[in-house]
């Protein structure tokens, strides 16, 4: 299986298999190339509608150059590396990015959430993260804000008036928490509906069963998510305070 960057050639077919509504599994066979690959290059480049192969390539190469004048910088940034392997590290990072985007967040928001996880400091600043993904400063404060809103990320205080943000242990407890609140709101419009259109009628019917399937997943959340917590606390605990 042929690595490294795509050709142009190959972003081409890409953009012809994509033309022809070809699954990115089926493009991905055709270019004998691993799906994420395929996946993380349209979904970074416009999505299936967007996607453009020659832009695709020129953004790919402006990156790559971008990459190579910011490294010397970046290292005084980054914390150390701990031995690992640069180009597997990245490569991970592209996959768990690609991976948040199919799940429904922006790629630059994906991004944050990457560079957030992925990090060895406590906290990551505003600058940093704008460097790391060659972004805009505002692009970051507009991500920031849509991963807090899913409860995905807490702000702290850093140097000066600079803040930190953070993704901790208890992300994806205050993600849970979050996504079973708007279950919640979910059933509670949805039983507003049915006063207003009739508990007797097929819609009121079928807003109050609505209701009563959000009803038991937020609270079935809510009590999975607490007691995941709880658990997974009292190991780690458990294993940082070690034999006495």
């Amino acid at each position: 299986m042929p690595g490294g960057r795509l050709t142009k050639q190959e972003r081409q077919q890409i953009a012809l298999g994509l033309a022809d509504d070809l699954a990115y599994a089926e493009i991905a066979r055709r270019l004998d190339r691993p799906t994420s690959t395929i996946t993380r290059e349209v979904l970074r480049n416009g999505g299936p509608a967007g996607y453009r192969a020659d832009l695709a390539h020129r953004a790919t190469e402006r990156r790559a150059h971008r990459r190579r004048q910011a490294a010397p910088r970046e290292q005084s940034i980054l914390p150390p590396a701990h031995g690992r392997d640069a180009e597997a590290v990245h490569e991970f990072e592209e996959a768990f990015t690609t991976l948040f985007m199919q799940s429904g967040l922006p790629r630059i928001s994906a991004g944050v959430l990457t560079c957030l996880l992925t990090t060895d400091a406590g906290g990551v600043t505003a600058a940093e993260l704008a460097q790391r993904l060659e972004v805009s400063p505002a692009s970051v404060s507009k991500s920031i804000s849509f991963l807090e809103g899913q409860g995905l990320v807490r702000r702290e205080p850093g140097e000066g008036r600079r803040e930190r943000y953070v993704a901790d242990n208890d992300a994806w407890y205050g993600s849970i928490v979050s996504t079973a609140r708007s279950n919640a709101q979910l059933a509670e419009t949805a039983r507003q509906g049915v006063a207003v259109l009739g508990r007797a009628t097929p819609a009121g019917e079928r807003l109050e069963s609505i209701a009563r399937f959000m009803d038991f997943i937020s609270e079935s959340l809510m009590r999975a998510a607490a007691q995941a917590r709880d658990i997974l606390h009292t190991k780690v605990e458990t294993r940082s305070e070690g034999p006495s």
